[in-house]
């Protein structure tokens, strides 16, 4: 550890996925967010830095991962700062790798009775028949990759056409696609914060603005392309509901330190959820920000929370 009285903070940002954009951009406001007065702050781009992560590891007391997608959000470089002996904030190798999977995911969300859309997974090279799953599940169909974020390689299918072009679009992502129900209803996220006592921070509506689908990438980047209502206005039932929904999420992936679930709320009144993301998008306006202001905790606030967290887990072993 550095005997500098500054806590070094590596800030992990860039890498190699799709998301490489909305990664520097996060680290651009974490870099004036943090004090100047409490952290001294060296940048690391996995596409380029690895090497000199690993020789200036012990003058580094603490790494911040902003990472989204593949090689960063999936256990990857929370793996090799495990061998360095460098915490970090967020989840460890295996919940990392858990909730990265939106496969296993799922499968893990029914074990606690959290509601999910009917699904399958087709692998690369697999023969598929684009009647017959547009007959099981109906459509339109939600397809995507697997593993992946942000909505990239994601599609919704409205014909029997555009189902094969919607598993091929996922398949230039992804060696697995999911072939999902789509669920029509409200859009809503939950955030939590915390290592063995999470609590689940207020709810969030999502409204794609016009000529906007769904929350894909385009709407979840682009100023003004969505509407976000904090706290959502779906009434105390819901939220609660939700808000426990998102805790068990947390729970049952093994995260820790912070998580994000997003979920929607279907024409039948049931919440499903979609996805549970250990990296959430990180500048001041994105969603688990805005949560975490509507809960009492300022921007800079979040980020030495979540340093807090991240060296506790790391000294407990708890990840």
């Amino acid at each position: 550890m550095t005997s500098n009285p500054k806590q070094c903070v590596a800030l992990i940002a860039g890498g190699k996925s799709g998301e490489r954009e909305v990664s520097l951009s996060g680290a651009a406001i974490f870099e004036k967010a943090l004090s100047p007065e409490k952290y001294q702050i060296r940048r690391y781009d996995p596409a380029t830095d690895l090497t000199r992560l690993a020789s200036e590891a012990a003058e580094i007391d603490f790494a911040f991962i902003l990472l989204h997608g593949l090689f960063g959000e999936d256990g990857s470089v929370q793996g090799m700062l495990d061998l360095l002996g460098i915490p970090y904030q967020g989840s460890g190798i295996l919940g990392s790798a858990l909730a990265m999977d939106k496969n296993l995911a799922k499968v893990l969300y029914q074990q606690v009775g959290i509601p999910v859309a009917r699904w399958k997974v087709i692998n690369r090279g697999q023969e598929v028949d684009e009647h017959m799953l547009s007959d099981e599940f109906g459509l339109p169909l939600v397809i995507k990759p697997v593993r992946d974020g942000s909505s990239l390689g994601l599609s919704i299918a409205r014909s029997v056409d555009e189902v094969k072009k919607g598993i091929e679009l996922a398949l230039e992502n992804d060696s697995r696609v999911m072939v999902e129900q789509y669920i029509k209803g409200r859009e809503i996220t939950v955030s939590v914060l915390g290592n063995d006592d999470p609590v689940a921070l207020p709810v969030i509506e999502i409204v794609p603005g016009e000529g906007y689908e769904f929350f894909d990438y385009d709407a979840k980047y682009l100023p003004g392309a969505s509407q976000e209502i904090c706290p959502a206005e779906i009434g105390e039932t819901y939220t609660v509901t939700a808000q426990q929904y998102g805790l068990d999420a947390h729970k049952v992936l093994q995260l820790s330190g912070y998580s994000r679930s997003d979920m929607i709320i279907s024409e039948d009144q049931t919440i499903y959820i979609l996805e549970t993301n250990t990296i959430p998008g990180m500048t001041e306006t994105s969603l688990l920000p805005q949560s975490a202001k509507a809960h009492g905790l300022d921007y800079p606030a979040l980020l030495e929370r979540l340093i807090e967290l991240g060296i506790e887990a790391g000294r407990r072993g708890i990840r």
